[in-house]
């Protein structure tokens, strides 16, 4: 049953994956279908952002009073009503009312299906699981380049990935008692759940975003969360416009190398699963880190379309292992009975991040010039880097601490 349970989660998070990257894949024929600014990207971006945000911060009380399962089905449902939509508007202000319940359907499951993993399911799991993410991110642009180049237009690309998950909203229907008997049972599958990282007492009370923001750490978490997904949603949003104004790429091919960058976070999720049993989640953050900024790097290089190539799957593979190693080690900085609420509070400042930065990249390619995007994601980068290293070393002073009191 156990694995059964986690063949759904893996369908679950290819979800989750798909819808993320047909934006940026699609967005250079859009914006001239529709005769807009080719930065209204940032609009649409922000208005999925915007709603993700609300149900993250609904995550804790939504989970406990649905649980996981219920919670994943209706906001595949939601997500597969907002991607039809998508592909039958007749305006970008059509595209702006359906990225709500898009953005509403993402964010309660985002943060309830990964605290599930987080707190039932080791860190290889959390890893291979958000492959699955990539996969899913993966396919979505090469859905959509295939749409464009047979000349089916991008509507049929959406219609075509609001199909697979309605598909797959009917499989997690199904799989609900699954997630029941999971939920009822008291033992993790693969790891233990730990307890208070600050030696506090816990309980099951629901915490406010409030309460939750005044525990330690807790706004560093959600820095390290800000920057890292407003790092990859600007390169999964603009590389495809990058690649079409800055590198001279017709937009039909920008769209599916677009998808380079994707399929090197699915490589480094798989591989980094196998890396777990010998690195920390601290560890695997910082390499990803570093091959995050060759990546950046190699985008400066002045070897033509060669360089670009490479640094977007440099960029992903970088990426891979910093956004499941964060999510896993969320139960360890605050404890397994506040991971749920803590996790809310990070996926809400992950995409308020995603909300907030690609739209300011749009505004600078718009207005001043595209060939800005390395600098802006080394920008990124840095930030990260810097909150990660403070969050880690006031936790390992917290249990130097509570281990000295033990003792």
């Amino acid at each position: 049953m156990i694995h059964l349970l986690l063949a759904v989660i893996y369908l679950s998070f290819i979800s989750l994956g798909l819808p993320d990257s047909l934006l940026g894949s699609a967005w250079p024929v859009i914006y001239q279908d529709f005769d807009v600014p080719v930065s209204f990207a940032g609009i649409i971006s922000m208005i999925i952002a915007c709603g993700t945000i609300v149900s993250s911060l609904f995550s804790d009380r939504l989970t406990r009073s649905l649980g996981t399962g219920r919670v994943t089905a209706i906001s595949v449902a939601l997500t597969a009503l907002a991607l039809f939509g998508f592909s039958i508007s007749p305006s970008f202000v059509f595209l702006c009312l359906w990225a709500v319940p898009y953005g509403l359907g993402a964010g309660s499951v985002d943060a309830s299906l990964n605290n599930f993993v987080a707190l039932h399911f080791s860190s290889r799991h959390m890893s291979w699981l958000h492959c699955m993410w990539g996969v899913g991110a993966s396919a979505g642009p090469f859905i959509m380049g295939h749409a464009l180049t047979g000349g089916q237009g991008w509507t049929s690309g959406y219609r075509a990935i609001s199909l697979i998950q309605i598909c797959l909203t009917a499989i997690l229907v199904v799989s609900l008692p699954l997630w029941k008997a999971k939920a009822g049972s008291a033992a993790a599958l693969d790891v233990g759940v730990p307890s208070a990282s600050d030696g506090q007492p816990e309980d099951n009370t629901p915490l406010s975003p409030r309460q939750v923001l005044t525990l330690p750490k807790a706004k560093t978490a959600a820095a390290g969360f800000f920057c890292y997904c407003a790092l990859e949603q600007t390169t999964g949003l603009w590389s495809g416009t990058y690649l079409t104004l800055s590198r001279g790429v017709p937009a039909e091919t920008a769209a599916s190398w677009a998808s380079l960058f994707f399929l090197g976070i699915t490589i480094g999720r798989g591989a980094g699963g196998f890396l777990t049993s010998a690195l920390s989640d601290r560890q695997m953050v910082r390499l990803g880190q570093a091959v995050t900024a060759c990546g950046i790097l190699t985008l400066l290089l002045p070897m033509g379309n060669t360089a670009a190539l490479a640094g977007l799957i440099l960029i992903g593979l970088g990426c891979a292992p910093i956004y499941p190693s964060m999510l896993h080690s969320t139960p360890v900085h605050f404890g397994a009975a506040r991971s749920q609420a803590v996790i809310g509070i990070e996926m809400a400042t992950a995409y308020v991040g995603t909300c907030l930065m690609p739209p300011l990249f749009g505004w600078l390619a718009a207005h001043v010039n595209p060939g800005l995007f390395p600098f802006y994601l080394m920008l990124l980068l840095f930030l990260l880097t810097a909150s990660q290293e403070a969050l880690w070393r006031r936790t390992s002073a917290v249990h130097k601490c509570c281990a000295g009191e033990s003792m």
